[in-house]
């Protein structure tokens, strides 16, 4: 009798859920999901560098994962225009050309993105409107409108073949939004009375209590400090807060004054918002910055970037009397709109005191109300969850405390203990029709971006570079004979960072005299140049941190002739 063999599964029955970024931390979001051949990434952000991360520009998610599976991947959905989920595009389409799906003001950023990486015509975008289905390989996705600091965010419905996936996006409730436009709940109400097999939802504000604040709260109190306000008006906010811009807009016509735009990417955002019907602005209110001497000064406002302290940016340049067409005057209000990145706090402050220095009357959110967050304090994450009704939680979004917090809380609201998922960038969690669990691990981490250079600095540069900050440079150039091995002349020593320039000349003496010593105890034997180096490195390395308590970057340069 034959016997039929029974064929192993192969996993490609199961949906796969790997975050590269965004998880124990705050930005850089990107998530995979993989069902057998099929992959989609939805979003694709950056983090700004931590303070001992000397001389980066930004940090990306490590795509090698990726790289390595780039015949699966079909798509990457980006949820709205933010840089924490915009901003390694380019850097990701320029390794892996795929289509991409956004809303449509999200696509007027990121077409700004790309042609400025010369990717504009060789990617393939496509604009998604909230309530429109796609397919992508065995991924069904909807997107469903959310209020968040941007118009055109959204929040996804991912239907696979073992069930209902919603991804947040970032949200909160506001039941008066600038644009009008609200949370489109009600869908996710319908779907949660069919069953959601799982729930990704952002965490960012956890800590929170309560409900996050309408962005009519920061209309009202600017209107108000405008009103007052003897002078001109000077406005910073992230580039990309459209409805903060449009706030503006709306009392500077109601107070009779003309707004001047500052900053390229603030200029660029105006620029879309408006083309696109999303920033509404009343006829001639805008002026441009060569007016403004010309003009009353109580009948002036100005939008600028800087709400992050950025050295290059319009406010910081204006703080420290670097603008070509700006300078503050007595009587200035400077309104900082924006809340403070973890890690800008440094500069933003030293902004501020500049600021006042120079008589400048600074008003920023300790002081009132100017800004609002756009995430989802604890009661609207509970509404989410509920009405959801996931079988699966899964807190995405934050750092490692916001991530247990969040899942504590999905606990409290009838979510099973081991149903929720606590996860780390990397981690695989693995649904079938019946379970899930955590079943491995994929390269995750840090790519910086340095300049023109992506991926080249690694965590030795980055630890030289500390160390060079901190303690300083030591070099030390060996002759050595080529015939023979012996040493020629007396070493030359130069030092940067370390010792008092005066003290210099003083101490080099002594140094010279160790390299000496080092090298003669050997006595004949000729010198090789790997030893010499190493040599150098371990007695100037131990006689320095004897004597100062530092260890400075040595470096030893040997040259034969």
């Amino acid at each position: 009798m034959l016997r039929l063999r029974r064929r192993k599964r192969s996993g490609s029955d199961k949906l796969r859920i790997i975050p590269l970024g965004g998880l124990g931390e705050i930005g850089k979001n990107m998530m995979i999901m993989e069902f057998g051949e099929d992959m989609i990434v939805i979003d694709t952000g950056l983090m700004f560098p931590e303070e001992e991360m000397l001389g980066i520009d930004y940090v990306i998610p490590n795509i090698n994962f990726l790289k390595q599976n780039k015949h699966k991947l079909k798509a990457i959905i980006i949820t709205h225009g933010h840089e924490d989920h915009t901003g390694a595009l380019p850097y990701i389409l320029a390794e892996l050309p795929v289509p991409v799906y956004a809303t449509r003001l999200t696509q007027g950023f990121l077409s700004l993105k790309l042609k400025e990486h010369k990717l504009l015509n060789k990617t393939e975008v496509h604009t998604v409107q909230p309530g429109e289905k796609f397919t992508v390989g065995k991924f069904t996705v909807e997107f469903f409108s959310v209020c968040h600091s941007i118009p055109d965010a959204a929040g996804l419905i991912i239907e696979t073949p073992i069930g209902t996936v919603v991804h947040s996006g970032d949200f909160k409730l506001d039941y008066t939004p600038v644009d009008g436009k609200g949370s489109k709940f009600s869908r996710l109400a319908e779907l949660g009375s069919k069953g959601i097999m799982l729930l990704m939802s952002d965490s960012t504000y956890i800590e929170i209590p309560g409900y996050t604040p309408s962005e009519t709260v920061v209309a009202e109190n600017l209107d108000q400090i405008i009103s007052g306000a003897p002078g001109r008006v000077i406005i910073t906010t992230f580039a990309s807060l459209v409805s903060r811009l449009q706030q503006v807009l709306y009392v500077a016509s109601k107070h009779n004054r003309r707004v001047a735009v500052a900053g390229k990417s603030m200029t660029e955002v105006v620029k879309i918002a408006q083309s696109l019907g999303y920033l509404k602005a009343p006829e001639g209110i805008f002026c441009r910055l060569d007016e403004l001497p010309s003009m009353p000064l109580n009948k002036i406002i100005i939008l600028t970037t800087g709400s992050q302290g950025e050295p290059t940016s319009a406010l910081v340049r204006i703080a420290n009397r670097d603008h070509k067409f700006i300078q503050i005057m007595q009587g200035d209000t400077v309104i900082i709109s924006a809340s403070t990145i973890p890690g800008n706090e440094a500069l933003v402050n030293r902004t501020i005191d500049n600021l006042f220095r120079q008589g400048a009357n600074v008003i920023y959110d300790k002081l009132t109300r100017v800004h609002v967050h756009g995430h989802g304090s604890q009661e609207e994450l509970k509404l989410l969850i509920s009405m959801v009704n996931p079988r699966y939680f899964m807190p995405i979004h934050g750092e490692y405390r916001h991530l247990v917090l969040h899942g504590r809380l999905a606990r409290s609201l009838g979510v099973p203990e081991n149903n929720v998922f606590i996860m780390d960038n990397g981690a695989i969690l693995e649904l079938d029709r019946n379970s899930a669990r955590i079943a491995g691990q994929v390269e995750a981490g840090n790519v910086y971006v340095d300049g023109i250079s992506v991926g080249g600095v690694n965590n030795v540069i980055l630890r030289d570079r500390q160390l060079l900050s901190r303690d300083g440079i030591v070099l030390i150039v060996v002759a050595v004979a080529k015939r023979g091995g012996h040493i020629v002349g007396e070493p030359d020593i130069m030092s940067m960072g370390f010792v008092d320039a005066r003290e210099v000349e003083k101490m080099t003496d002594k140094w010279r005299q160790i390299v000496i010593k080092a090298l003669s105890q050997d006595g004949d034997k000729p010198l090789e140049v790997g030893y010499i180096q190493v040599k150098l490195k371990e007695v100037l390395g131990k006689y320095f941190h004897q004597q100062t308590g530092r260890r400075p970057l040595i470096l030893p340069v040997v040259m034969e002739v």
